[in-house]
């Protein structure tokens, strides 16, 4: 089903696959072909957008320009107070504002809907896109409206994928957009591209879900495509609808690469055409020879209906293999479940969802940019068509992703028959896939098509005692299992025939509500700010030697950013750095926060000239160097976590930590590029300690000399822990602005003094 290549494969015309095993040049040769891997690189997909964009022009750095921007309501606010801040006075690009996490406007008073009337203002005084709630998530309206081929669109969302239109799109923290709305380039090294092969035609009631789970779990943990391009190809790609393709692309993010790009071809076509855009479609193909630096092989003829369970997309099984041996693998699900959940208190019992020669589910949702598309809600529709999910515990919702995608299912009698079977249809939302919306009740399991099921992805607080679970199906089985009042049941032993009926896309219902003000900024418009509406708080520059306090350790595999500041309710705050960071780490380690603001007020007694004894007490306990005077040591807060920032692009897991007082991150490795990125435009050193761990929390970390190292680049840094040892630590690769980031103390300041490099 899925085949993993150990080395590098030459393509030639888009078919045949040479694996770069040592015999490559030789068969090459035979072929009247001569070619290195550095020229085959050249020939990929992603490199030919990848230079169009570039204003580096070095074959190996990139300076990148985005063609668009998109933004939800969980961070534009950020975004723009910083692009504010650093001198932005219209978009220079289009900039999409849409309103699909917070649009409930449920928790916090007028403070969600403030945030929406601020963005409009923003809109018109910036000359930008103003989506209104209800109207559709980020994801689809970008696909439906802005995406094409060739394209590259930045977005702060995790899930900014739009390869299958042609688009190489990358979800990246708020700093990168601000860097962008202010003339910047997004820099990086020249990604590595990994071929994703499609051979085969799915059976009938395999779906996208199904598909991306697979690859999933195939590469996640692994790390094969980490920060790579995943570059699709084959010929299996022409065996499915465009809207399946997206439904697969969206998922790659939970791959850990950076992006996606698809081949295209006439159906790509046809869907731009039929959303008003056919000058939106070029062809794009791999040259006739080209190189790869991995290859992910995927037979769709072999895929079999998945189930991703608690707690990560990436611990996928078969819905057959589960439903046989469903005792051992959720007995390993819960034991794996508490060690995630730590000293919480609660614990799993998802083997109390056997019965009746069954697995039973309590709830199924079908949402979002993943689950929510057209071709999905159909599918589930044919399935369900003249049945009940019954009057019993279970329920089901259905979130059509954006409102013309709901008014063409409603022509197509899909909304008629999801209704009548007794699912409750709701409006575009994101809720679900984050935690804010269909929260199960105590111990209930949900099954979603949706994008994540992390720890308290679905609303429950296990540090109050609460505790309910998702796992991650295709719709089709979703459905399937719907039928039976819960009981999963993969999509394939069901008889359907599946209608797929032509789409029509009804343009006017934008045209109605979008707020459009692309090239046309008003700058006499009035910004308007609710009361919860703050601006960024004053950051420290970096002092010259470092005292760090270790506020808080985590020795869990791998941390996402959910943990680090949870989503959800907490959404809400977004607008409010101060208030919002009340609730960092408050699931995962709840005593952080009080933690960081015991370090936060020494600093603060520092700068005022006390605390001198107390400083004196801890360096005491430390094998200082000579030369190092008090007056020049500034003293900050860290966390220590093997492998963090997996999940969402949200820069607030990294601002919430710099607003209270943190100087710096110790891990093995960085999960995501743009977590990392997150913390170097916040201010934060990424530091890179050993494999083992070196740290205990309450432990003090005097760093000498930390900018006269992060200007230079000097490679180890030397610091010395708590108890006399020395340690050496890396910051990893650092371009000269990454590096003056670092110095003035964050991206704010860096622009506030000139943005030099």
């Amino acid at each position: 089903m899925i085949e993993l290549c150990k080395s590098g494969v030459y393509l030639l015309n888009g078919s045949e696959l040479i694996r770069d095993d040592g015999n490559a040049q030789a068969a090459l040769k035979a072929r009247g072909l001569s070619l290195s891997a550095e020229e085959g690189r050249k020939g990929t997909i992603a490199y030919g957008i990848l230079k169009a964009h570039d204003r580096a022009g070095d074959g190996k750095n990139l300076s990148l320009m985005f063609d668009s921007l998109t933004s939800h309501d969980i961070t534009y606010v950020g975004i723009i107070q910083t692009a504010r801040a650093s001198g932005m006075e219209k978009f220079p690009v289009p900039y999409v504002l849409t309103n699909c996490h917070n649009s409930l406007s449920a928790v916090g008073g007028t403070i969600n809907s403030d945030d929406h009337v601020f963005a409009l203002s923003a809109a018109k005084k910036y000359g930008g896109i103003y989506v209104p709630p209800h109207l559709a998530v980020i994801h689809s309206y970008n696909r439906e409206m802005a995406a094409g081929c060739g394209k590259m669109i930045l977005g702060s969302d995790s899930h900014t994928r739009y390869g299958a239109l042609g688009t190489i799109a990358v979800g990246e923290g708020g700093g990168e957009l601000a860097k962008q709305l202010v003339g910047r380039t997004y820099d990086m090294a020249y990604p590595e591209v990994v071929a994703v092969y499609l051979s085969g035609r799915p059976a009938p009631g395999v779906g996208p879900m199904d598909v991306a789970l697979s690859i999933v779990g195939a590469v996640f943990k692994n790390g094969y495509v980490k920060n790579k391009v995943m570059e699709f190809v084959g010929d299996g790609i022409a065996n499915l609808s465009v809207d399946y393709r997206n439904g697969i692309d969206v998922m790659t993010t939970e791959t850990a690469c950076w992006s996606s790009i698809w081949k295209t071809d006439d159906k790509v076509k046809e869907y731009l055409e039929i959303h008003g855009r056919k000058n939106d479609y070029r062809e794009l193909s791999p040259a006739a020879a080209a190189y790869y630096d991995g290859l992910i092989h995927v037979d769709l003829s072999k895929v079999e209906p998945s189930i991703a369970l608690p707690f990560h997309p990436s611990n996928v099984y078969t819905i057959r293999e589960l439903n046989e041996n469903a005792e051992d693998i959720l007995a390993k699900v819960e034991e794996e479940g508490s060690r995630a959940l730590g000293e919480s208190g609660v614990r799993l019992a998802l083997r109390n969802k056997i019965r009746d020669n069954g697995i039973w589910a309590d709830q199924a949702i079908i949402a979002g940019c993943s689950g929510g598309t057209f071709g999905n809600i159909m599918a589930a529709a044919d399935i369900l068509k003249g049945k009940s999910i019954g009057s019993d515990y279970f329920s089901m919702s259905v979130y059509p992703d954006s409102q013309p995608n709901f008014l063409e299912l409603t022509r197509q009698k899909a909304v008629e028959e999801l209704m009548a079977c007794g699912v409750v249809l709701r409006s575009a939302f994101c809720g679900p896939c984050f935690g804010a919306g269909d929260t199960p009740a105590n111990g209930e399991f949900s099954i979603r098509h949706t994008t994540r099921n992390f720890p308290n992805r679905e609303g429950s607080k296990p540090n109050e005692g609460q505790i309910a679970s998702v796992a991650l199906m295709d719709a089709r089985s979703v459905a399937a299992s719907a039928i039976q009042g819960g009981r999963l049941c993969p999509a394939t032993e069901l008889d359907i025939q599946y209608t797929n009926p032509d789409y029509f896309f009804d343009r006017s219902v934008y045209d109605k509500r979008v707020y459009n003000g692309w090239g046309r900024p008003l700058p006499g418009e009035k910004l308007i700010f609710g009361p919860n509406i703050k601006d960024w708080p004053a950051m420290p520059s970096l002092p010259e030697h470092l005292l760090i306090k270790i506020v808080s350790v985590i020795q869990d595999t791998v941390t996402t950013t959910d943990e680090l500041i949870p989503s959800g309710e907490t959404s809400s705050y977004r607008s409010n750095p101060v208030r919002l960071a009340e609730f960092t780490l408050s699931r995962k380690d709840p005593a952080y926060v009080g933690r960081a603001k015991e370090v936060q007020a020494l600093e603060t007694e520092r700068k005022a000239g006390g605390a001198k004894k107390e400083i004196e007490s801890i360096l005491a306990n430390i094998k200082v160097p000579s030369g190092i005077e008090l007056s020049a040591i500034g003293i900050g807060s860290a966390i220590y976590a093997r492998k963090p920032g997996d999940g969402s692009a949200r820069e607030q897991a990294a601002s919430c930590q710099r607003v209270l007082g943190a100087q710096a991150n110790f891990a093995v490795e960085y999960a995501t590029k743009r977590y990392r990125s997150n913390l170097i435009n916040w201010g934060i050193l990424p530091f890179v300690a050993g494999a083992e761990t070196l740290f205990h929390t309450g432990d003090y970390v005097l760093i000498p000399d930390i900018k006269k190292a992060v200007r230079e680049g000097d490679a180890p840094i030397s610091a010395y822990v708590t108890g006399g040892a020395k340690i050496e630590l890396s910051l990893g690769e650092l371009t000269a602005a990454e590096r003056q980031i670092l110095i003035d103390g964050c991206l704010i300041n860096y622009y506030a003094a000139g943005g030099r490099s």
